[in-house]
């Protein structure tokens, strides 16, 4: 994720982050492979891109498990990024960006989580 930098000090909202991040991912859809590792992702097809996402969701469940002992979460919110990044680039990959998953959180607020979960018929 060295592929993209923040040159000012200031911290922009979580959802600008996202946004920003959305359109250097789209732009790497049009690059050359070799030009960067988002760009190789998107040549590999989905199915490398699904193998990142679970490679990462793995990483992230043991760095918490380790970070429930050692109570040191740094690892945990690394391993957080490298899985929503990943995350993003699947998304992107399928023609799906942040502002979706924002707007799906944002429909939530307000509902019961059990009420939710049961309408969609899931245990």
């Amino acid at each position: 994720m060295t592929e993209i930098s923040n040159s000012s000090n200031t911290r922009s909202s979580s959802g600008e982050t996202l946004e920003k991040l959305a359109e250097i991912l789209e732009a790497r859809k049009q690059a050359a492979p070799d030009s960067s590792y988002v760009a190789s992702l998107y040549h590999k097809g989905l199915n490398k891109i699904l193998e990142k996402v679970g490679e990462e969701c793995v990483e992230t469940i043991i760095a918490a498990k380790d970070a429930s002992h050692s109570g040191n979460n740094q690892d945990v919110v690394y391993e957080t990024a490298d899985l929503w990044f990943h995350s993003l680039v699947m998304l992107s990959q399928l023609g799906s960006g942040p502002g979706e998953v924002l707007a799906e959180l944002e429909r939530r607020f307000g509902l019961s989580g059990l009420e939710e979960k049961a309408a969609r018929g899931k245990s």
